[in-house]
C-alpha cells in the first residue's frame, strides 16, 4: 500500500470519527481518536477475529509474560472494543451481552496501563473511556442513513444502556420505541433487576 494512500485511509477514518463523535455527543481528546482510528484501520481488515472467544483469550494471555503477554492483552482489547462499537450484534448471536466485550475489553486495557511503558497512560485512559469510544463506533453505523435498521435490537439496546450507561445505546433504544419515558421505564427495569 502506498503511503499516498495509507494517508488517504486515515483521513477518511479520521473524518468519520469526529462525525460519529458529533453524533453521539462525545468528544475524545487527540490521543484517544488517534488510537481508536489507528486500531480501526488495523483490525477491519481481518475477518478472523470473529472466530474468537475472547474470555478464553483473557486466560490465556494471563499465563503469558513480559512482551508476549502485554501484546496478547492490547490485541485482545482492541478487538474487545470493535466488537463492542462495530459489531454489537455478534453478542447476540453468542448468547452473551456486549457489556461481555466491555469487562474484557476493560480489564485488558486496565492490566496495560499498570505496565510500566510509554503506553501507559493511553490503556489507562482507554480503560476509563472505553464506554465512550463504544459510543462513537456505534454512532458511525447512523451517519447518514435514514433507514429504521439499528445496530442494537430492542433488547440488546436496552441491556447495553442498563449494563454500561452507554448513552449511544439508549439513543437508540430512544429512537426504537419513540418515546422519551424510557428513562423512566429503564430505571424501573434497573430497580427491579437490583432486588432480585
Amino acid at each position: 500500500m502506498s503511503l499516498y494512500h495509507q494517508h488517504g485511509i486515515t483521513a477518511q477514518w479520521h473524518e468519520l470519527v469526529s462525525e460519529a463523535q458529533t453524533a453521539c455527543g462525545v468528544q475524545l481528546n487527540t490521543p484517544l481518536e488517534s488510537y481508536l482510528v489507528h486500531t480501526l484501520i488495523q483490525y477491519t481488515q481481518r475477518p478472523e477475529i470473529a472466530a474468537r472467544i475472547f474470555a478464553i483469550d483473557y486466560m490465556l494471555a494471563q499465563h503469558e509474560q513480559g512482551q508476549v503477554r502485554n501484546a496478547q492483552l492490547r490485541e485482545l482489547a482492541d478487538q474487545c472494543l470493535l466488537y463492542a462499537g462495530l459489531f454489537p450484534q455478534h453478542a447476540k448471536r453468542r448468547n452473551v451481552r456486549v457489556s461481555y466485550y466491555v469487562d474484557i475489553g476493560r480489564s485488558a486495557y486496565f492490566e496495560l496501563g499498570n505496565v510500566v511503558s510509554e503506553w501507559s497512560a493511553i490503556f489507562s485512559e482507554i480503560s476509563e473511556n472505553f464506554i465512550s469510544l463504544m459510543d462513537t463506533l456505534l454512532a458511525i453505523h447512523h451517519i447518514d442513513r435514514d433507514d429504521d435498521e439499528y445496530i442494537l435490537d430492542h433488547e440488546s439496546a436496552l441491556q447495553t444502556w442498563q449494563d454500561t450507561q452507554s448513552r449511544q445505546a439508549l439513543k437508540i433504544l430512544q429512537q426504537q420505541i419513540r418515546s422519551d419515558n424510557i428513562v423512566d421505564f429503564g430505571q424501573a427495569t434497573a430497580k427491579k433487576h437490583k432486588k432480585h
